[in-house]
C-alpha cells in the first residue's frame, strides 16, 4: 500500500498520470491519492477500480485527444501541477527482424507520446511558473537489452527530453526528472519463463524484484517540496542492476 507522503502539502495538487490503468502507473496514481492530491489518469485501457481517481480516455499518439483530455482534467481539478508520463508499450524483436512499423510505433508511444503530454502540460506550468514533470523510463534505456532496440531507444530518449526541458524551463520553476525502473514485479514480469526470471534475478544485486510501490514512492518524492532543487536527474529504481549507467 502507498505510504505516508514524505512532505505534506498545504493544498491538494492536480496530478495527471498517463498509462495508469494497471501496474506501475496505477501504483503512482494511488501514491498521489494517498498524499491527498487530486489525481487523473489518462489511458486507453481498462477502467480503474478506485473511485478516487478521475479516469479520462486519451491516446498519447493523438494530439487532439490529449488536448481534450487535459481540458477535462483542468475543468475538474484545475491546472495540472504534476504530470507523470508513464504510458508505454513493447514490441520486442531481434534487430534484423524488427520491422519499421514496430520500431516507429514504440517510439511514437513511449517517446513522442511523452513529448506530446509534456508539451500540453507545460502551457499552464509556464504561466504559473511552477510544475513538476516526471518521465518513466527503464533500466533498459541505459543498460540496453537484446531484442529491444526500439524500446531501449525510446526510453533513452526520455533522458535527453527531460534534460532539454530542464535547460529550457528550469528558470520558470519547473523541474523535469526521469525515473528508470529495473525489473519490477508486475503482470509482465510474472509472465516470463522461469529460467528467464532466474537469470534476471541473479543479476540484481539487491536479490529481489522491485515492487510497484518502490517506483511510486520515488516519483512522489520527485514531485514533493523536498525535491525542489532536483532537475534533469535520472533516478534508477533497479536494486543496483544498472549501477548508474
Amino acid at each position: 500500500m502507498p505510504t505516508t507522503p514524505l512532505s505534506p502539502t498545504t493544498s491538494p495538487r492536480s496530478v495527471l498520470v498517463t498509462g495508469a490503468a494497471r501496474g506501475i502507473g496505477r501504483a503512482i496514481a494511488e501514491q498521489f491519492v494517498a498524499a491527498g492530491d487530486k489525481v487523473a489518469c489518462l489511458d486507453r485501457a481498462a477502467e480503474l477500480t478506485t473511485g478516487d481517481i478521475l479516469q479520462v480516455p486519451a491516446d498519447v499518439c493523438d494530439t487532439a485527444s490529449l488536448d481534450a483530455a487535459f481540458t477535462t482534467v483542468e475543468q475538474a481539478h484545475g491546472p495540472v501541477d504534476i504530470v507523470v508520463a508513464n504510458a508505454g508499450i513493447t514490441r520486442d524483436g531481434l534487430l534484423m527482424r524488427m520491422s519499421d512499423e514496430d520500431f516507429q510505433t514504440v517510439l511514437d508511444v513511449n517517446l513522442t507520446g511523452a513529448f506530446r503530454v509534456v508539451r500540453r502540460a507545460s502551457k499552464s506550468m509556464i504561466k504559473r511558473r511552477s510544475g513538476r514533470i516526471v518521465l518513466i523510463a527503464s533500466v533498459v534505456g541505459l543498460y540496453g537489452g537484446v531484442g529491444q532496440a526500439n524500446y531501449s531507444a525510446s526510453k533513452a530518449g526520455l533522458v535527453g527530453l527531460a534534460r532539454s526541458i530542464t535547460r529550457e524551463l528550469g528558470g520558470r520553476g519547473i523541474t523535469a526528472n526521469v525515473v528508470a525502473p529495473g525489473f519490477i514485479d508486475t503482470a509482465m514480469t510474472q509472465g516470463l519463463p522461469d529460467d528467464v526470471k532466474t537469470k534476471y534475478l541473479a543479476a540484481i544485486p539487491a536479490g529481489r524484484w522491485g515492487s510497484v510501490d518502490d517506483v511510486a514512492q520515488v516519483v512522489e518524492f520527485l514531485a514533493s517540496p523536498a525535491a525542489a532543487y532536483i532537475s534533469g536527474a535520472v533516478v534508477p529504481v533497479d536494486g543496483g542492476l544498472g549501477m548508474g549507467h
